[in-house]
């Protein structure tokens, strides 16, 4: 692969703005587990190995569990997952796959199941990691080998 721009070298301030982001989340109503689980979601659909490798990590540290990692790609065909869990994954996957647009259905689950604080933070919580797995694929940013 050819070598790539270092966006939080050469634009630190872009980074800066995507760290406000982060820390905005990090105060959030938003559960670490279901962050995580939104993380490790959208970066699969995205296809960006450097946030999944982070994130699934991440997750592990938290307490979430293997399997239910494992089965995240197939959350649908589970009963790992709780109702919650699920209409944030549903929202998750409609939103990072925007060019269908978010059905009536999904963001009305998701909207009966929090306030309209945790919905606003959870379409935050799914932008913003969509925003860092762009940057992480276009630059070509990889993750290291664990050894």
């Amino acid at each position: 692969m050819s070598k790539r721009v270092v966006i939080s070298e050469v634009q630190p301030q872009a980074y800066e703005v995507m760290f406000g982001f982060e820390k905005y989340l990090e105060k959030s109503n938003l559960d670490a587990s279901i962050k995580e689980l939104i993380k490790i979601r959208v970066s699969q659909i995205n296809g960006c190995a450097y946030c999944i490798n982070l994130h699934t990590k991440d997750a592990r540290k938290g307490g979430e569990t293997e399997q239910r990692i494992y089965a995240l790609n197939a959350w649908r065909e589970t009963s790992f997952f709780s109702e919650l869990e699920k209409a944030v994954l549903a929202l998750a996957e409609e939103m990072t796959f925007i060019n269908k647009g978010v059905s009536e259905q999904t963001y009305n689950n998701a909207a009966n199941l929090m306030d309209e604080v945790t919905l606003s933070q959870t379409i935050t919580a799914i932008i913003t990691i969509n925003a860092w797995n762009r940057i992480a694929i276009t630059t070509h940013q990889q993750p290291a080998l664990d050894k």
